[in-house]
């Protein structure tokens, strides 16, 4: 008998502190938080909860994102959070946090169109949101800016989507009375081609203008644009291709793909963002014909050829260490 107390020792310890973790992690779940009045909180259309978590710790709305996480997934029984700007009472705890981002107590509502978004995820971002009624077509590629728009419960979905087609006819207008010297764009459509290839040619603001006055580069002087995003539009309309471009589709003849024709596709390729219409309508002042991948999210640019192929082969040799080949 003795013995078998001693074997079960252990396992009583271990249950013990089983239940110390959970009562802990209980325990801070309901405990009052840090907030020392009501606030306004906004989640982002399309947070993810580590995105909410993360902002909720910044704002200062929490003392700890990793322990809202772990304990949103223990406690939170499946609740899902709303986009949305929602008012939290002063000293909520995490739980009541949850409850509240996660009910129809929303002060404002909001969609995000992020920038480089094609039409026709728009269309399916807009139809899928449960606030708006109504149907709508895809828009023309080009027409929507992308922004965050606050929209409100029942209203349609054509109004929304006007609101955005409204708002890009303004800033293009806008930016077109604003445009320099050097811009090659010869109409404010021109002008809305060239930009959504910059947009889904880079993802740093930094590089914007260098990319728009490469490509300004290469339409003066009547090369191939030779982008490979435009390869891809007409294959996927400008959602991700998931997969290397074949030889085929680099030689196909379209009225998109700028390695088979010469200056810019018949229109936009994505709704760019007014820093991309801005970009090419103020390109940079520089002489590079070239650019490709440098393994940090940007890229390496290039005067002549010979600079580019060199280029090209670091590159190579970054993708055969990460195991790309």
């Amino acid at each position: 008998m003795l013995g078998s107390r001693r074997g079960c020792t252990p396992v009583i310890a271990a249950a013990l502190l089983v239940l110390g973790a959970l009562g802990w992690l209980g325990a801070g779940w309901y405990w009052s938080g840090p907030l020392a009045k009501d606030t306004a909180f906004v989640v982002p259309d399309g947070a993810s909860l580590g995105g909410v978590a993360a902002k909720l710790e910044k704002e200062g709305l929490i003392t700890s994102a990793s322990a809202f996480k772990l304990r949103a997934r223990i406690f939170g029984m499946g609740r899902t959070i709303k986009a949305g700007e929602f008012k939290l009472p002063a000293r909520a705890s995490m739980s009541r946090i949850l409850s509240v981002i996660a009910s129809d107590q929303i002060l404002r509502r909001f969609v995000t169109i992020p920038e480089g978004t094609p039409s026709i995820v728009v269309y399916e971002k807009l139809m899928a949101n449960p606030d708006l009624t109504g149907s709508i077509d895809v828009p023309v590629e080009g027409s929507v800016l992308p922004d965050t728009y606050e929209i409100s419960k029942g209203e349609s979905r054509q109004a929304v989507l006007l609101r955005m087609q409204a708002a890009m006819q303004r800033t293009l207008a806008e930016l077109w009375d604003k445009r320099g010297p050097s811009s090659v764009a010869r109409s404010p459509q021109e002008a809305l081609v060239l930009a959504s290839i910059v947009e889904k040619e880079t993802g740093k603001a930094d590089e914007r203008k260098m990319v728009a006055g490469l490509y300004s580069n290469r339409v003066r002087t009547g090369m191939l644009l030779q982008a490979d995003p435009t390869i891809i539009y007409p294959i996927t309309k400008g959602k991700p291709l998931g997969r290397r471009i074949r030889q085929s589709e680099i030689n196909a003849v379209n009225d998109y793909n700028t390695y088979s024709m010469v200056g810019l596709p018949k229109g936009p390729i994505t709704n760019p963002g007014r820093d991309s219409i801005e970009a090419v309508l103020h390109p940079a002042e520089t002489d590079v014909l070239y650019m490709v991948a440098d393994g940090t999210g940007g890229h390496a640019f290039a005067k002549t050829l010979q600079e580019h192929n060199a280029n090209v082969e670091k590159w190579y040799m970054i993708r055969k260490e990460r195991g790309d080949f």
